[in-house]
């Protein structure tokens, strides 16, 4: 008689788990390969279920951050991530972070854990590294930490490392995608590599549970490579460090730019996807066109190409990488943001030109092609033509025109700020851990209604 009451109490116990794991699996939004973009054509692009509550009404969650670039470091993916990590940390989630060594360090650094790892330097960009693959270590601080989700910001090998730790320990993963690697190959007469690194890219991503990428256009590429689970993650401006309020007179004055001089700025890597020389060129032809006025080119920046560009003309000023209150000062100290590079995921340089008071001459593109309204605040290129961009440079309207186009390019990003950004990451972190608990909730209905028919 106990036994048949212990079975019959283990079978109860059964159908209650049984029960509550199924409720769980029904109640929570299943996983999904829809792109979160807008777009008009609603055939390709959907949005992700959205209902998801905010993470704000839940609990906090214990996020780790896996990247081999971090401030101090300058760069776009530093700066983005850690405006990210500030947003969800000053919500109450905890911050664990895993990165290579650095030369120099942040004091603020937002983690409450930090994991290291020995960094190796990138050919050509002495100042930025990849993180060695350590995956035993990183396996050893997950189960020690417990985070709720690994995001993964860097496909390199510490990233793919850390990818292999989650998903061994049925931890949740999402990934970044913020630099087209497959693209710069060709710049670099590597283009040979170009089919083997979107092969990775594939393999890579599609092996997380989502990847955050920062605008429409990079989604619907990454979706014509093949990569699957994709949502928009935009990015914001901090209106309060770039504003026209930093303009110097004394920093125009060391460029030998009076009131009436036109300053084009370029801000970004001196690199060679950058396309540094159409903005020279772009530059020349003002020169030429409108001889009678005073102009000069200011490239803010450093990398591989700076040595080779300071011989193009004694005329261009190499201020060298900036930062805090000086980069605020050259952007607004300046009249026109010249950007010729088409090779971004985003290009956080735009929005911060437009901050400044600048109208922007850019390729028809990522943040250029969503923010400037061509011809209101700033010039906007078809794709690959650099004959219109060297003749849009060419005919800059005078000093009042551009200084009434500066100050619409401030108002179009005054609402861009980072809290949205944050808003987005954090629901995708949310759908993430709750299709995680329903695929472990329907995997514990089957393997208990496996062992219920065969008792």
């Amino acid at each position: 008689m106990n036994a048949v009451i212990n079975d019959f109490s283990q079978k109860e116990c059964f159908n209650i788990i049984k029960m509550n794991a199924l409720q769980e699996a029904q109640t929570s939004p299943r996983q999904s390969k829809n792109i979160n973009i807008e777009n008009d054509n609603h055939e390709n692009h959907h949005h992700i279920d959205d209902t998801t509550t905010s993470l704000q009404d839940n609990k906090k969650l214990k996020i780790l951050l896996v990247t081999e670039t971090w401030l101090p470091e300058i760069n776009g993916v530093a700066h983005s991530i850690y405006e990210l990590a500030k947003g969800l940390k000053a919500n109450g989630h905890s911050i664990l972070l895993v990165r290579p060594v650095q030369v120099s360090t942040t004091t603020d650094s937002l983690a409450e854990q930090t994991m290291l790892v020995k960094g190796f330097a990138i050919p050509r960009y002495n100042t930025l590294q990849f993180g060695a693959p350590a995956y035993s270590s990183l396996k050893d601080f997950f189960k020690k930490n417990k985070p709720d989700v690994v995001h993964i910001v860097t496909e390199g090998p510490l990233g793919l490392a850390a990818l292999y730790a989650a998903r061994k320990l049925g931890i949740a993963v999402t990934s970044g995608f913020h630099s087209p690697f497959h693209e710069f190959s060709r710049y670099f007469g590597l283009g040979f590599l170009l089919t083997p690194i979107i092969s990775y890219l594939r393999y890579f991503h599609n092996r997380t549970d989502m990847t955050c990428v920062p605008s429409e256009k990079t989604a619907g590429q990454l979706q014509h490579m093949g990569i699957d689970h994709l949502s928009v993650v935009s990015r914001g401006v901090n209106i309060q460090q770039f504003n026209p309020s930093h303009r110097s007179s004394s920093l125009r004055q060391s460029w030998g730019a009076g009131e009436q001089t036109t300053v084009l700025l370029y801000v970004g890597r001196l690199s060679p996807e950058k396309n540094i020389d159409l903005v020279i060129a772009a530059y020349r032809e003002l020169q030429v066109e409108q001889s009678f006025r005073a102009v000069r080119l200011v490239l803010v920046g450093d990398g591989p190409e700076r040595q080779r560009l300071e011989k193009l003309g004694s005329d261009i000023i190499f201020p060298g990488m900036q930062t805090g209150e000086n980069l605020s000062q050259h952007y607004a100290s300046s009249d026109v943001f010249v950007f010729a590079s088409q090779v971004e995921t985003f290009g956080n340089v735009v929005p911060e030109a437009m901050a400044s008071g600048l109208p922007v001459l850019a390729f028809n593109d990522a943040a250029a092609g969503q923010l400037v309204n061509s011809g209101q605040s700033g010039w906007l290129c078809g794709l690959n033509d650099e004959r219109q961009f060297m003749q849009l440079g060419a005919g800059l309207p005078k000093q009042i025109e551009l200084q009434a186009m500066g100050k619409r390019a401030c108002m179009r990003v005054q609402q861009m700020g980072w809290q949205h950004a944050v808003a987005q990451f954090e629901q995708v972190l949310g759908k993430v851990i709750q299709q995680k608990k329903s695929s472990e909730a329907l995997n514990l209905v089957q393997a208990i209604t496996k062992e219920d028919s065969q008792s």
